[in-house]
């Protein structure tokens, strides 16, 4: 399978650089994975489209503001680190930049000394594990001092921190947002409640391998990044019984989208449990979770575009892509989204 079989050619000026002020405002593409014929609406007529007795899925992961400045102790050189994994309480995977000046014992102070790390050694990828000190809760130091580590295709400052958080956001732990996710309000989300579609949580916290390129032409020796997940009983049965009672498991997000794939036997029948998924979802994958996705719109070549091509398959998905391009869809986090229904 050849990398590029996933490549399109997206205008930069459709990247979107800013979320829109009302989230439920986003354009929405429909998508029939079988026929591959399109829709387009408005995000907030996603209401439309769920019946009674289907189950939303969706992740409640919270970004933390993971990325600090700061400068080394001894030579001011200024030095950005990028929490990636919390290792132990205090001790983090990190990434670090400039690399070549935090060998292990390194000083780097945040805040005029409010919080210090110390670099205690090299992981894979020259990433550093770095162990930091500080005065009271590392969270209420880390909302003061770090910013939200927006992608890098993002090159306008965020103005409320919020805005990069989906409003359900409950357990802290990722490096980037389940952006598919950050279309719903809270007052979309009651009427959904209230329409009889049950909203069942899990929990996966994002890694930034999600915007790691795929760099191999054969798309099957990519090596997948590792992230944890989290899901609860009463999560698990609630989604096995809209099964039972026929009704549609409907992710938001690939992230949960992974998780549940992760979770689900064979009979797809959904497991509570936690710990680290590294599931590769590409074309020939057999979905036993999910039947219908919400997503946004991915960067050409990436495991995110071949996981939804798995679901409504390459063309249709390329096909799709082409006219969000000559529409004027906005891409990637802060842009439009996409339901691939059945």
């Amino acid at each position: 399978m050849s990398l590029h079989d996933y490549y399109y050619d997206l205008p930069e000026e459709l990247i979107a650089q800013d979320p829109l002020e009302d989230r439920s405002s986003s354009r929405l593409m429909v998508l029939d994975k079988n026929t591959g014929e399109i829709e387009h609406h408005i995000f907030k007529d996603i209401i439309d489209y769920l019946n009674p007795n289907d189950c939303l899925v969706i992740n409640d992961t919270k970004v933390i503001p993971a990325r600090l400045y700061g400068s080394k102790v001894g030579t001011d050189a200024k030095i950005e680190v990028l929490l990636l994994k919390r290792k132990e309480n205090d001790v983090w995977e990190t990434l670090v930049k400039p690399g070549k000046k935090c060998k292990p014992g390194t000083v780097i102070s945040f805040g005029d000394g409010i919080l210090t790390g110390e670099v205690i050694d090299v992981v894979e990828e020259g990433n550093r594990l770095i162990k930091f000190t500080y005065e009271g809760i590392f969270e209420e130091v880390l909302d003061k001092l770090g910013e939200m580590p927006l992608p890098p295709y993002i090159t306008h400052k965020l103005e409320d921190k919020n805005r990069y958080q989906t409003v359900y956001a409950k357990y802290e732990g990722s490096a980037a947002a389940p952006t598919a996710g950050l279309h719903f309000t809270k007052e979309l989300l009651e009427k959904i409640k209230e329409k009889g579609i049950k909203i069942a949580h899990v929990t996966l916290h994002v890694g930034l391998g999600t915007f790691r390129p795929v760099k191999v032409e054969n798309i099957l020796e990519h090596h997948m990044h590792s992230e944890f997940y989290m899901v609860d009983e009463e999560d698990a049965n609630m989604i096995n019984e809209c099964r039972a009672n026929g009704g549609r498991v409907i992710a938001v997000g690939t992230t949960s989208t992974r998780t549940l794939e992760t979770v689900t036997d064979e009979n797809g029948i959904v497991h509570p449990g936690s710990g680290w998924t590294q599931i590769f979802i590409y074309p020939g994958y057999q979905f036993k979770a999910i039947d219908c996705l919400i997503t946004n719109f991915h960067l050409p070549e990436s495991t995110l575009l071949m996981l939804v091509s798995a679901l409504a398959g390459r063309e249709n998905i390329l096909n799709a892509y082409n006219k969000a391009v000559e529409e004027k869809y906005r891409f990637f986090s802060f842009g439009d989204a996409m339901f691939i229904k059945e």
